[in-house]
């Protein structure tokens, strides 16, 4: 009898850690739902070349509304003297990261500004405000994301923040840029919403946690990153609500952004 329990007990445990295994094995797989850099929605005005990752404008695709309170990335190529005159917008949180060559901002609240690369400015249209966008140069191109976050009420007083890269975090892979609390010297949006920007070199890894209830996209801007069996070129993105630890690898120097959202 005593040789049944103990061969029963080794049983159980073989299965018990096979099981495990098994479990660990579904964890580290994490779902991705892949955007493609070339099915987004294109728009090409002349003066604005814009891709668009959920529908905007003429763009409509119901299968892409937008993730969580993420509702536009627009990647814009603005030609040289061009942009966007004064127009209204309202509850939105809008921001702007410039790629190359510079934007100037200028708003109902009284703001003027010339952005330039790795900088970020973030308005808050609350309840209602009016801002102009324009490439400045007379001789080169401009081009920027536009993000537009839905905030978590209505109705908000208008505000206005930057962000500008830290020279002391310059080199640090993943860098906090946008947070609700402005934490490690972030701009502040007015959603639960931690806002990051990559920047690897060829063979370096990050790890990022995506906790129970969240959700992350991630926009790949240049080079290319590989991650649980996917590889991402410029332009590509992809989302995610499992929980687990995402890990990034770039295969050719990359920038990129990680969305993550309540």
């Amino acid at each position: 009898m005593s040789g049944y329990i103990t061969r029963r007990h080794e049983l159980l445990s073989a299965l018990a850690l096979a099981e495990g295994a098994v479990m660990e094995k579904y964890r580290l797989v994490m779902k991705l739902t892949l955007r493609q850099s070339n099915d987004r929605g294109h728009a090409d005005h002349g003066w604005l070349d814009s891709y668009h990752t959920f529908s905007f404008a003429d763009y409509y695709d119901p299968a892409h509304m937008g993730f969580r309170s993420l509702r536009v990335i627009n990647q814009d190529v603005i030609a040289p003297g061009a942009g966007f005159p004064t127009h209204p917008h309202s509850d939105m949180e809008i921001f702007s990261y410039i790629l190359w060559g510079a934007l100037a901002h200028k708003d109902s609240m009284g703001n003027g500004r010339t952005l330039l690369p790795g900088q970020i400015q973030l308005m808050s249209a609350g309840r209602g405000v009016t801002h102009s966008e324009f490439n400045p140069s007379k001789t080169e191109g401009a081009s920027l994301l536009q993000i537009w976050i839905r905030p978590r009420q209505r109705g908000l007083t208008p505000s206005y923040t930057e962000w500008h890269p830290d020279p002391a975090k310059e080199n640090e892979p993943k860098v906090l840029v946008i947070s609700p609390d402005g934490r490690e010297g972030s701009a502040t949006i007015h959603q639960d919403a931690d806002i990051y920007r990559v920047r690897l070199p060829k063979g370096q890894s990050i790890t990022h946690e995506v906790k129970t209830g969240r959700g992350v996209w991630f926009q790949l801007i240049k080079g290319s990153v590989t991650t649980h069996g996917s590889t991402l070129n410029p332009g590509d993105a992809f989302s995610t609500e499992d929980t687990g630890t995402l890990t990034l690898t770039a295969s050719e120097d990359a920038e990129a952004l990680i969305f993550d959202l309540a």
